[in-house]
């Protein structure tokens, strides 16, 4: 039975993304290393895995988007709990985070909606958003 409308992309270069398993890992600190799924322009949103080795910190961050965070294995110390291997947490556009630490060597699936500010006691130190993901992912 024909379609009643041609539900072609108008884009012919539309594709699905692959990263396959054996896909470069992006050191970003001796304790950390990422490695970018996908990033998608159109919405400001990426998709990361992230290797932490037990006792690194990422420092204080504040949240301008939703994000999603699924624990693949090991620990995360995040404000005053402790997230384990298995546990999903959604973390809501404005939150504020104090340090967050591996407590042991985690991997952690990361999907989020928009921009993180990094700041320290002096402010603003940093910032990581897609195009932040897309140079890394490019690198």
């Amino acid at each position: 039975m024909p379609l009643p409308q041609d539900i072609r992309p108008a884009f012919q270069d539309i594709q699905d993304t692959l990263v396959r398993s054996d896909s470069a890992w992006i050191q970003q600190t001796p304790l950390s290393r990422v490695k970018v799924l996908w990033v998608g322009r159109e919405t400001g949103t990426w998709a990361s895995l992230h290797e932490w080795k037990k006792g690194y910190a990422a420092p204080p961050h504040k949240h301008l988007a939703g994000a999603h965070v699924y624990i693949l294995s090991g620990k995360l110390q995040v404000r005053t709990g402790t997230l384990n291997a298995g546990d999903y947490v959604y973390e809501p556009s404005g939150v504020l985070h104090d340090e967050t630490k591996a407590v042991e060597d985690t991997t952690y699936l990361f999907i989020c909606n928009g921009p993180i500010l990094f700041f320290d006691e002096n402010g603003f130190t940093r910032y990581s958003n897609w195009e932040v993901m897309e140079k890394l992912r490019l690198h």
